[in-house]
């Protein structure tokens, strides 16, 4: 399969430009070796196809690729006829195979982009130049600001950043893929090792390099043709275990040995004398998340900690067998620490060949522990055992403290560089990821603890239907319950199965964090929090479990969980501080969360708001809830008591992969938030295959952690984000309103929109793919209230009319500009001073111009066709490209420029040579589609219909 002129670096965080440098190579010169390695690829996809499937395949393919980008590049609308006339005649079997093509292609191509992204950062750093997100530029920026290392250091001590990893049915990757492009992006690296050397020593170039390369790529080969034999979608539903697998593959191949690496950097830029308190740190939802996924329990609770925690041991026991490896220090010819000899002395290694090696006695004895620990948290063995595994660790802190025990020792006796290469970045993952790897969130939504209280409450004779109580009495009720020591459970009661199944889970994170360590669950997320009882429920039911010490009002009482609510809707946004103020004037709430460690995190939820009022108003919403926010909880801290501790408030950022669902550069998003709203803490989520695209690959993973770090200093210490003029504010208020009545108006109050989703997306062919545990519906209903804010722009994806990421700006900014008795040009000047001096507005309007990029109103108009209405079909669609049109001319307007993505040309060039291999996935998923919902078709065609899914996500890579 032959490949294009190159593609470029996509839009992922790792992708921002260069600061300033020395000249760069010509554009052509730098990027050959993309261009090289994509036909590469090509070539050898296209030679598998021609070796499997047959010259008659590989024809084909061809024929349907040159017609696609003659179409694509030319604008040529014969070619465009001949395409649909192709395809429309092929079997079920050949479009099967084009499909499957095109996908790995898609696949292939990725990993072409990521090894050159990588290439390109490698040659910017050996030319002395950085890159705009690194934590290089970050402390740069700091050093250069005046603010001294301690100060950095001092800031990181009370930090705390966490991309959360979540399951979500967007997550279209296979495990055996992935791992499969891993071994193909090693193998591309290979490469470029082999061409490095090849020109440091010229004399190798025609006997050694040849010979490498010819078996890199029969090895390359090997792998293709593995993928091409590998099934790309499962035949079964993917269970939340599955689920739990897929997350981990991220920790064994780049969080666990890329997150200690971050911290040296920050360390050596800091001149290596300021200590480094352990702030990234890792969430999880796989396991805990209950909302919506009745799938989730108690029992796979319990897995996903045993699972994490057999991670996180067998990371650290081959760590210390390696170190045991390394360590062979001969006490006959250097001396060690007291400590160090006691803790030689304590170990069970008796063996006369190592009397005189104390290092690697004690770290026998430090992995008979682990292994030990390992036995005792999760049943699971070790792979050796140079003695019998015995006294196991009672924490992660014990371990970490004989750790510091060898570095200490080591350190003060000439041996501090065999410290640095294994055992510092052994004790900073320990540091980092203890015995547990990550915390999980526990979450459900309101109304499900609602059930479980009121049960719990008729049951107890307390309140006979709670449910008809107001939100007043409510609290009351809550607040006396709270301010009582008793347990509500009644001994020998019959309760319900909801009600057992959801008091088992707080029970096991009782257990679990005990037996795993306070950082195994630490938050409670309540979804669709709309009243203080919502959050009072979980506290009552914290109590029942023993997760909260003594009873309301106590000196000593104490939850040990974070009450964490989620506002999600455009209501439940606007209601977000009222709320938090009137949690906080219960009596003893205050002083009950500074006992627990003084935090309060706060969700807040991109995808839903966004379903519910449209791009800009949810982000607009956001924004105000934001601040609103902060001036309460500074309010609140202002009035405290000298000497009482301050309740920091964290963010947590329920971002999808999308745009529409908070989406985007995660280093603009960041800096981009309201003044005062970071502070050091930030927690946001990571949702479907953008983790994949983000973390497979170990580099790439590296990279997006960095941006995490910088942004936060930078917004932190350097705070470039000022507040908002009151004529911004009024602005972005007009705009949305319009923005929402106009989104409104087409998602909601139009007659047979519903009808025309249903139709007109892959929505229900989506809904059928076994790419994820939970349902895509939050009920048995096509209602576009109870559509999962996920499939629905998953949807809109794959169409490629990516609507909920730009529909309802452009009529809004009409609105705004021709306001009765205002001046156009003065209105439209104020928009233009916006985009270049508030970056919240800057960053939204650049993530619309990518999502636009991103669409194609030609393709969506042939998806229109698969709705049988045709009335329905041009009132729908001639509404929606209006609205494109409309959108497309104010970002044209405001930014200055009609060109789509004028200031990423990276992901412009990446557009422009991709897209022509996505067109023939989006043609075929529309024959395939018509086919099957016709009845024409067998399972072969739902198997086609799903591997576009998969290719076309795969294409575009944050369409999820």
């Amino acid at each position: 399969m032959n490949a294009p002129d190159a593609a470029a670096p996509r839009e992922a965080d790792a992708s921002t430009a260069p600061a300033p440098a020395a000249p760069a190579p010509r554009r052509a010169d730098k990027d050959q070796p993309l261009i090289q390695d994509i036909r590469l690829l090509g070539r050898i996809l296209g030679d598998v196809i021609r070796e499997q499937e047959g010259v008659a395949a590989y024809d084909l393919v061809e024929q349907v690729r040159k017609l696609s980008v003659a179409f694509r590049r030319d604008a040529d609308h014969e070619a465009d006829r001949a395409l649909k006339k192709l395809l429309k005649s092929l079997t079920t079997d050949q479009t099967v195979s084009v499909i499957r093509a095109f996908t790995y292609f898609s696949h292939l191509a990725n990993l072409a982009e990521d090894r050159h992204h990588i290439r390109r950062r490698a040659v910017h750093e050996r030319a002395g130049s950085t890159q705009e997100g690194s934590i290089e530029v970050a402390l740069a920026r700091l050093r250069w600001a005046g603010i001294a290392p301690r100060t950095v250091a001092e800031t990181l001590a009370r930090a705390y950043v966490a991309p959360v990893l979540t399951a979500h049915p967007t997550e279209v990757q296979r495990k055996s893929i992935l791992d499969a492009e891993r071994e193909i992006a090693q193998l591309l690296a290979q490469r470029d090792d082999i061409a490095t050397r090849a020109q440091l020593y010229k004399s190798a170039r025609d006997t050694l390099t040849p010979r490498e390369l010819a078996a890199n790529e029969a090895q390359l080969r090997a792998r293709v043709a593995q993928l091409w034999q590998t099934r790309l979608l499962r035949h079964a539903k993917l269970t939340v275990a599955d689920e739990i697998e897929n997350a981990l593959s991220y920790y064994e191949t780049t969080f666990l040995s890329e997150i200690p690496k971050i911290y040296a950097d920050i360390e050596r830029e800091l001149g290596g004398q300021q200590p480094v308190a352990s702030f990234l740190r890792m969430g999880q939802w796989t396991g805990g998340d209950r909302d919506g996924n009745p799938n989730v329990s108690a029992a796979t609770l319990s897995l996903a900690l045993s699972r994490q925690a057999e991670v996180a041991l067998r990371h650290h026991l081959t760590e210390v067998h390696l170190l045991g490896g390394e360590l062979s220090l001969s006490a006959r010819l250097v001396e060690v620490s007291p400590e160090m000899r006691q803790l030689a002395e304590r170990s069970p290694d008796t063996s006369e060949h190592r009397l005189d090696e104390p290092y690697r006695r004690a770290l026998t004895g430090i992995y008979a522990r682990l292994a030990a620990t390992l036995r005792n948290l999760t049943g699971t063995e070790a792979a050796r055992h140079a003695v019998a595994p015995q006294n196991p660790y009672g924490d992660a802190d014990e371990f970490l403290a004989d750790l510091r025990v060898i570095d200490a020792s080591l350190r003060s006796h000439q041996g501090a560089v065999l410290a640095e290469g294994r055992l510092r970045p052994l004790m900073r993952a320990v540091e980092v990821f203890g015995f547990h790897l990550a915390t999980v969130d526990l979450r459900q939504s309101s109304d499900q603890h609602e059930r479980v209280v009121a049960e719990l409450l008729a049951t107890a004779r307390v309140e006979a239907d709670y449910a008809a109580l107001d939100e007043e009495r409510r609290r009351a009720l809550l607040l006396a319950l709270l301010q009582d020591a008793r347990p509500l459970r009644v001994v020998g009661a019959a309760y319900s199965e909801h009600t057992q199944g959801e008091l088992a889970i707080f029970e096991t994170a009782a257990s679990a964090r005990r037996r795993f360590g306070a950082q195994a669950i630490r938050h409670y997320i309540i979804s669709h929090t709309e009243t203080v009882s919502d959050l009072l429920e979980v506290l009552l039911l914290q109590k029942e479990a023993g997760l909260m010490h003594g009873a309301l009002g106590d000196a000593d009482a104490q939850a040990e969980l974070i009450v964490t609510p989620l506002f999600e809707t455009i209501e439940d946004l606007r209601n977000a501080a009222p709320i938090m103020r009137a949690f906080y004037a219960q009596p003893g709430i205050a002083a009950l969360v500074r006992r627990g460690g003084a935090l309060q995190d706060i969700m807040l939820g991109y995808s839903d708001s966004n379903k519910d009022g449209g791009i800009f108003t949810s982000n607009w919403e956001l924004y105000r809830a934001e601040i609103a926010l902060v001036q309460f909880f500074d309010e609140l801290n202002a009035e405290a008591a000298r000497g009482v501790a301050q309740i920091r408030m964290r963010m947590f950022h329920g971002r999808g992969g999308t745009v529409g669902r908070g989406g985007g550069p995660s280093y603009q998003a960041i800096l981009a938030q309201p003044p005062g709203t970071v502070r050091g803490q930030i927690r946001l989520t990571e949702q479907g295959e953008v983790i994949a695209s983000k973390y497979a690959n170990p580099e790439i993973g590296r990279r997006n952690l960095e941006t995490l770090v910088a942004a936060t200093l930078e917004a932190t210490l350097l705070q470039p984000t000022k507040p908002a003029t009151e004529a911004f504010l009024e602005a972005a208020e007009q705009l949305s309103r319009a923005s929402m009545a106009a989104y409104r108006a087409l998602v909601y109050e139009m007659p047979g929109f519903t009808q025309y989703f249903f139709n007109a997306t892959p929505i229900r062919e989506i809904a059928e793919l076994n790419i994820g545990s939970r349902p895509a519906s939050r009920k048995a209903s096509q209602k576009i209230e109870d559509l999962r804010a996920i499939p629905w722009g998953f949807s809109w994806g794959q169409c490629r009319l990516t609507l909920p990421g730009w529909y309802g700006f452009g009529a809004a900014v009409e609105a705004f500009v021709k306001a009765p008795g205002e001046d156009p040009r003065a209105r439209l000047q104020l928009l233009q001073k916006m985009y270049r001096q508030w970056p919240f507005f800057h960053t939204l309007l650049s993530n619309m111009d990518m999502v636009l990029a991103k669409s194609d109103l030609a393709l969506a108009s042939r998806y229109s066709e698969l709705v049988p209405d045709a009335r329905l079909r041009r009132r729908v669609f001639a509404a929606i490209e209006a609205e494109w049109q409309r959108t497309a001319d104010a970002l044209a307007r405001i930014t200055g420029t009609r060109q789509r993505l004028a200031g990423n040309t990276a992901l412009a060039r990446s557009i422009r040579h991709r897209f022509p291999y996505i067109d023939p996935l989006h043609h075929l998923q529309v024959e395939l589609i018509r086919r099957w919902r016709a009845g024409q078709g067998d399972e072969r065609v739902q198997t086609g219909i799903h591997i576009c899914i998969n290719g076309i996500a795969a294409g575009l890579r944050n369409t999820g």
